[in-house]
């Protein structure tokens, strides 16, 4: 019979508590993004006020998204990466508010310019969050498809008709792949053992 340390316990057990929060979280942020894309088709085309309302809104839920996500975290675990990205998504919530002013295509460039940065964030979180606790990969390709978005975002704001609908298929992959961590994660939790 072979015998477990039991700080190996303590270990699996501290990330398979993590990885339950993170995966609450990641089902919260899914079905988010999911009502949002809903919004936007649904009334953003017709209506500007629930457009600017909506421009608006989703980079401030990652904001608060971003802050339960820190909160998430072990009391030890390095949250650098999270404030900045907390920081940054305040500042964009701030930025996009001011660039509609101007029009969309200033808010677009705003949104791409976020998307770049958060996905490299991302990317760099999933990356850290592989080796501790696995079922990191959607997150992985997801930061690095949300690069390659907003640069595309950058790139089109000037172009014809482009305005809010533009961010519903970033947001519907966002959503599809918070889900699939969300469900990744289980394996964490299930390989823990039992208290």
């Amino acid at each position: 019979m072979t015998s477990t340390h039991p700080s190996a316990f303590s270990a699996s057990g501290e990330a398979a508590e993590r990885a339950r929060s993170l995966q609450k979280l990641y089902f919260f942020r899914a079905g988010f993004s999911i009502a949002w894309v809903i919004l936007v088709v649904a009334l953003a085309k017709n209506n500007t006020t629930i457009a600017t309302a909506l421009f608006i809104v989703y980079p401030a839920w990652d904001a608060v998204a971003t802050y339960l996500d820190i909160r998430a975290n072990l009391p030890a675990a390095d949250k650098m990466p999270q404030y900045v990205n907390l920081a940054i998504s305040i500042a964009t919530t701030i930025g996009v508010a001011l660039a509609l002013q101007s029009g969309i295509p200033q808010a677009l460039i705003v949104f791409g310019a976020w998307a770049v940065i958060t996905g490299l964030i991302q990317l760099i979180l999933g990356l850290r969050r592989r080796r501790q606790m696995g079922g990191q990969w959607p997150m992985i390709i997801s930061g690095g498809q949300s690069m390659l978005a907003g640069g595309a975002f950058i790139a089109m704001a000037h172009t014809p008709n482009q305005g809010i609908t533009t961010l519903a298929g970033y947001a519907a992959f966002g959503a599809f792949y918070f889900l699939l961590t969300a469900i990744r994660l289980s394996k964490t939790i299930k390989a823990a053992p039992a208290m």
